[in-house]
């Protein structure tokens, strides 16, 4: 694989991720420019996510039947036009119709990219491809948190939406066909979970990212309801989580490939079970940037191991190993933010007790959800 190809499957990334972080924090500024709940607002959230989790299913099985070229240029033309509708929207009906459109064609970008480094890269040296891969979405991610606590909350959306299309001009000149015989669209899925160590990876995959977006996109509103913070100190806050995930997601491929995949993952778990606790107490602002320092490498590391494990699995699930990773943790997603909003607005505290529990019993059977005879 060309690096100018690598680049600008990593240049995707960044566009895809730019406001996903974002939106959790913005919910209460778009709140009150509508003059409606947060927690109406916070649709925003599994909205985008559900939709791309049941798109991304069908991408790994597509590129086998169409050129992934002219699938991503489709893809990414489509996502970036719907960002400039989300951004410029005059109401919450509008822009809810606008993320629905960025879930289903964004969720295009992770599955090829896996499907690409697996083929392409030795396994010794993937995770370190796929923690530069990720980095890039965390590069993104924070830089939108970021600017989320500057300009207003239109500007999240309309810069991804003018970056995309400048992508798509670079992506149509220098983009290689990715045609490799003639083969038709067909579903392996089936196939693919009687393979026990599928069905053990997407079922850890599936539980704990229902837990982390459980906490992780009701962060900005607990910050606001909770400890009373503006949006610049709830944008900053979570802004530390995409700025240790970066390192998280590059430090955390290059373990998997030294120290092993599930090690790395059992290291995340434990990260993020410390962090739940912990905001259970109400602790002063410095302690809570620390928490989110964390957090976010706990996330991370977890991410990373995992996801070089879906590179070993067996090549002929190799399309629906990929779009199951983005289908699973984003339906999933979606599930955990749904069901996350519904116990946070009745306790935080409830939430966090809960999510902290999961985490727990998911370290105490991770060995039902070994993966390889490598890990074991």
């Amino acid at each position: 694989m060309k690096r100018s190809t690598f680049c600008i499957f990593c240049l995707e990334a960044a566009v895809l991720s730019f406001n996903v972080a974002a939106a959790a924090a913005l919910v209460p500024s778009i709140a009150a420019d509508f003059a409606l709940s947060q927690f109406v607002v916070g649709r925003i959230i599994w909205l985008y996510m559900l939709p791309y989790g049941v798109a991304a299913l069908f991408y790994g099985p597509l590129v086998r039947a169409f050129d992934a070229r002219k699938v991503e240029l489709i893809c990414i033309l489509i996502f970036s036009l719907a960002n400039l509708l989300a951004g410029f929207s005059g109401n919450i009906a509008t822009l809810f119709f606008a993320r629905l459109i960025t879930g289903i064609f964004g969720a295009s970008v992770f599955p090829l990219g896996l499907i690409i480094i697996a083929k392409h890269i030795s396994q010794d040296k993937r995770g370190r491809h796929i923690g530069i891969f990720f980095g890039a979405t965390f590069t993104a991610s924070l830089l939108g948190l970021f600017l989320s606590g500057i300009i207003h909350w239109r500007w999240i959306f309309i810069i991804p939406g003018a970056s995309g299309l400048l992508l798509w001009v670079f992506m149509y000149l220098y983009l290689p066909s990715f045609k490799e015989g003639r083969r038709s669209f067909r579903f392996r899925y089936l196939e693919a979970f009687k393979d026990k160590s599928v069905i053990r990876i997407f079922a850890y995959i599936f539980f704990v990212s229902m837990i982390y977006y459980g906490v992780q996109q009701w962060l900005g509103v607990y910050f606001s309801t909770e400890r009373s913070l503006g949006q610049f100190v709830i944008s900053m806050l979570v802004t530390l989580t995409g700025l240790s995930g970066i390192f998280g997601e590059v430090v955390g491929g290059y373990l998997a490939d030294k120290l092993g995949r599930l090690k790395v993952v059992n290291f995340g778990i434990i990260a993020m079970l410390l962090c739940v606790l912990l905001l259970l107490l109400k602790l002063p602002i410095f302690l809570l940037g620390l928490i989110m320092v964390i957090w976010g490498l706990g996330w991370t590391f977890n991410h990373a191991g995992l996801v070089t494990m879906l590179t070993d699995l067996p090549k002929e699930f190799l399309n629906e190993a990929a779009s199951l990773n983005s289908g699973v943790r984003f339906i999933a997603g979606g599930l955990g933010a749904g069901l996350g909003g519904l116990i946070m607005q009745k306790s935080f505290s409830l939430g966090f007790i809960i999510c902290g529990s999961a985490l727990f019993v998911l370290l105490c059977l991770e060995r039902l959800f070994r993966l390889n005879n490598r890990e074991a």
